[in-house]
């Protein structure tokens, strides 16, 4: 399912009046209507009490649509105005006219008491106060307002958006409700899906408000949620040679779970034959954790990280390979991360940089553009700031626009490990990974978990996926096994080793549900 930014949004919400003749008035009788039935079939409205709260726009707006239609269907609501009547404009007045001439109980609210009057005895709130355009911190009694709701043990149905959280990158603006679902319109917007707006917003529903298919599929929206790939048949005339071979370059001193991990889940994944070069005096440990991998004992700098003399055997090496990994747990020793510029420039073979790596070239990532052969980048927030020179505030005000910015001018698959990884591809498209949340318990938030997702996107693309689907597949099933480990075990408490471990079966499953496995995650977005 295709995402949108506000801006992408507002142009469907034009090309749907200008180009289809759909007026605004029945988009938003359409949004109402959606409402209408998730609160009908999550809560029942017959003999319910209703308190709606509605902001001045067009969220505003659609609240008053379903108040009309509640009312209509035997429920007992109020309207709670955070805007004087006068200043409603366009379709949102026209639906405010409307329920002027119904018994609905009207308040415009000046005070902390008319809040908590009007929604004292209501059963359930819809929180229409400020939709998907809100650009500042919330402030006064809007604030207030969603101070009092979250302090109220009631079901709180979102319009659009959870009010207070930014449409365009999910961040919180100040304060936001914390709904328990949230109905949006025409597509989902970013921030529906990032975080924090995905853990505020509940259970998000989408209503299409009869956009035409060639509008919300269009090819024009870059963003797009990450749906599973059908991952190639092993067949029985194979060897470990078809399913291989890869080189993970990765750690020092003191640094033994990186290599082993992006080593072992090659494997663990579905990969046939890996080679680990690491510094000489980690073999012996390395190799009782997995005796399968192929250990390469390097030459050491004084610091026990790879020394740059081992270049030219690395880069013979790297010659044979289907794809390198390089960078896990190599530790910042000026002449190892010399080494990596040097490795990242002349192999060339699909690299896949992570940790230490993605530092080594953050200075000079015009070493990347250069290349001939795909690469892959996998850095988390901090690696992400090192590469582009920003702080990690303002890429998560913007993580798409700096993202695609990136992947772009490198010419590089980019994946932003994190809760909803980003993954972008150098043509500007973005993928929205939801599997690893766990229903947002964070089980995943664990030292080296993120060394796993090295092997297991090598082990994608040795089943024979291209570059792009092995990428997508190898972070949908990194967090899909988190997913089945969290549900086994809880998410306090596993670990990386759980994840790691747990990838046979979780390919397994994968194999056997791949059906359900799409139904279950494209269902976090419910069509309506």
């Amino acid at each position: 399912m295709k995402v949108c930014r506000l801006a992408e949004i507002r142009q469907l919400d034009k090309q749907a009046t200008a180009e289809y003749g759909i007026p605004t008035e029945i988009l938003m009788e359409n949004a109402g209507e959606a409402v209408y039935s998730v609160i009908r079939s999550e809560f029942g409205v017959v003999g319910k009490k209703f308190a709606i709260l509605c902001g001045p726009g067009n969220n505003g707006g659609d609240g008053f649509v379903l108040a009309r239609k509640l009312h209509s269907s035997g429920s007992e609501v109020k309207v709670l105005l955070f805007a004087d009547r006068g200043k409603y404009q366009g379709a949102a007045k026209k639906k405010l006219d409307i329920i002027e001439h119904f018994p609905i109980e009207m308040k415009e609210i000046r005070t902390t008491a008319q809040i908590k009057n009007g929604i004292a005895e209501a059963d359930a709130i819809v929180d229409a106060l400020l939709g998907t355009g809100l650009d500042r911190n919330v402030s006064g009694i809007l604030r207030q307002a969603i101070e009092i709701v979250n302090a109220v043990n009631k079901k709180v149905f979102a319009v659009d958006i959870a009010s207070g959280i930014n449409g365009d990158n999910g961040r919180e603006m100040g304060i936001s409700i914390k709904a328990d679902a949230t109905i949006t319109f025409g597509l989902p917007k970013v921030g529906n899906l990032l975080y924090p707006g995905y853990g505020r917003g509940g259970k998000l529903y989408v209503s299409h408000i009869s956009f035409p298919p060639s509008l919300y599929d269009s090819g024009s929206l870059k963003v797009e949620i990450a749906e599973p790939i059908p991952l190639p048949t092993r067949r029985a005339d194979t060897n470990k040679m078809d399913y291989g071979p890869v080189l993970v370059i990765a750690g020092a001193s003191n640094y033994y779970w990186a290599p082993h991990a992006s080593a072992y889940s090659f494997l663990k994944a579905g990969g046939g034959y890996v080679h680990l070069a690491c510094p000489k005096s980690m073999v012996s440990s390395i190799a009782e954790k997995g005796r399968e991998v192929i250990i390469l004992p390097m030459k050491e700098t004084a610091s026990g990280s790879i020394a740059l003399s081992n270049k030219d055997a690395l880069l013979k090496l790297a010659g044979k390979m289907r794809m390198v990994i390089l960078g896990p747990g190599l530790a910042l020793d000026e002449e190892t991360q010399e080494l990596v510029r040097l490795l990242v420039g002349e192999i060339e073979k699909p690299l896949l940089i992570d940790g230490d790596g993605i530092t080594a070239i953050a200075k000079e990532a015009g070493i990347i553009k250069k290349r001939t052969a795909a690469t892959v980048l996998t850095p988390h927030l901090g690696e992400m700031s090192r590469l582009t020179g920003m702080e990690k505030s303002e890429i998560e005000n913007d993580r798409l626009g700096i993202l695609q910015a990136k992947a772009q001018e490198l010419n590089a698959h980019i994946v932003l490990k994190g809760p909803h990884s980003l993954i972008v591809c150098p043509d500007g498209r973005v993928f929205i990974n939801n599997s690893g949340d766990t229903e947002g318990k964070a089980g995943m938030a664990t030292a080296g978990s993120g060394d796993v997702l090295n092997g297991t996107i090598a082990a994608m693309f040795c089943l024979g996926l291209p570059l792009e689907e092995a990428v997508r597949a190898g972070v949908f099933m990194h967090g899909l096994s988190g997913d089945l480990v969290a549900l086994e075990k809880g998410p306090d408490g596993m670990t990386a080793q759980d994840i790691l471990d747990n990838l046979p079966y979780t390919v397994r499953y994968y194999r056997e549900h791949l059906d359900k496995i799409s139904q279950d995650y494209n269902s976090s977005v419910y069509i309506i």
